[in-house]
């Protein structure tokens, strides 16, 4: 037996056994618990009150082992497992994704903020919400203090700015955020990039009293610091987005809301567990393993800013410099493809 890492939200830390003719990580049923959360009883694999019946629990057993792939599989997770250096990598449950994208039910999320107090998105129920996701790495990071001088603008009429980055530690976030009383988290797992679809920063999503989606993902600043190299201005959004506030007015239907964001691929959700093998490995001082499953990552999701732009810092690259603009002119001439709704242009006259 040796200790492995299982990594969903948070990394776990369990005594497992390594099948190399199955390609996966064996462990005693009293620790399936501690390694991805469920429990295998009578009516299947259950946690906090809700069970996912399996139909041949025996596929689930090797002796008196259980599989951790086979009991991923059987729960719908995708995975990617790295035998040598003990890490595992879930995904997240699809249908929380499906539920954003096509009934526009914001998923709640469990995030630590600079001080490392966790929080989540029922804290602000009753609140409306502008949602910005941005990082460290990215030109976005200026834009805080324009998001907070909306916050400070919109408060006394029910809005809340919530920042999450993109990053991996405190310390990544804490120089952009002096002076900024907004709840800023962060979220080192890229846990919001799969539950909501994200692929570029910043992305901003509106999410109402209710905690449902009113404008889903799209591209917006707090400010033009980049306007002319980005080409998108910060005015015509935020002027929708006191419209809403003040007025109630919501820029897209329901219907337009379901069919701007297209669902993450199989190969942009196994981007993502590549990148927290990574991420993990780094941690643990394997940057050859790191870098190996970063560019494994990049290779996945070619279109992906959170994946391909997030791994170059780990991999000590200037994600401001020249190989950056490389792959954002290439970027660039496919289209820009993300998930989500263009950016909010000037009206041919000018006015937002």
């Amino acid at each position: 037996m040796t200790e492995i890492t299982v990594i969903e939200t948070e990394p776990a830390r369990v005594l497992a056994a390594v099948d190399r003719n199955r390609q996966t990580f064996l462990v005693d049923p009293d620790r399936l618990s501690q390694a991805l959360g469920w429990r295998l009883g009578p009516e299947g694999l259950c946690r906090a009150g809700m069970c996912v019946p399996v139909g041949n629990v025996g596929s689930l057993r090797v002796g008196a082992q259980l599989d951790l792939v086979a009991v991923a599989r059987a729960l719908g997770r995708p995975v990617v497992i790295d035998l040598d250096a003990g890490i595992l990598a879930v995904g997240l449950p699809t249908e929380e994704r499906r539920r954003a994208l096509t009934d526009l039910v914001a998923p709640d999320f469990r995030l630590p903020d600079l001080d490392g107090h966790v929080h989540g998105l029922d804290e602000w129920l009753g609140w409306k919400k502008v949602l910005v996701v941005f990082s460290s790495w990215c030109g976005c990071r200026y834009d805080l203090p324009g998001w907070q001088r909306l916050d400070d603008e919109l408060c006394r009429d029910g809005l809340r700015v919530i920042a999450v980055a993109i990053d991996e530690s405190a310390e990544d976030v804490a120089p952009w955020t002096e002076g900024i009383g907004l709840p800023v988290l962060y979220d080192r797992q890229h846990v919001l990039t799969e539950l909501y679809a994200i692929s570029n920063v910043p992305t901003v999503i509106w999410i109402d009293e209710h905690n449902r989606i009113a404008r889903p993902n799209g591209t917006a600043f707090a400010s033009d610091t980049f306007a002319g190299f980005t080409g998108v201005f910060s005015g015509p959004h935020l002027e929708e987005i006191r419209q809403w506030i003040r007025q109630g007015t919501v820029p897209v239907t329901p219907d337009e809301a379901r069919a701007a964001v297209g669902d993450l691929s199989d190969d942009e959700v196994l981007a993502r567990l590549h990148f927290r093998v990574a991420v993990e490995g780094r941690r643990q001082g394997r940057r050859e393993l790191a870098r190996k499953h970063l560019e494994q990552a990049s290779e996945l999701a070619p279109d992906d800013l959170t994946v391909w732009r997030a791994a170059m810092p780990l991999v000590d690259e200037d994600p401001f410099g020249e190989g950056f603009l490389a792959k954002y002119d290439e970027w660039r001439a496919r289209g820009m493809p993300y998930h989500g709704l263009a950016p909010v242009m000037p009206a041919a006259d000018g006015t937002p």
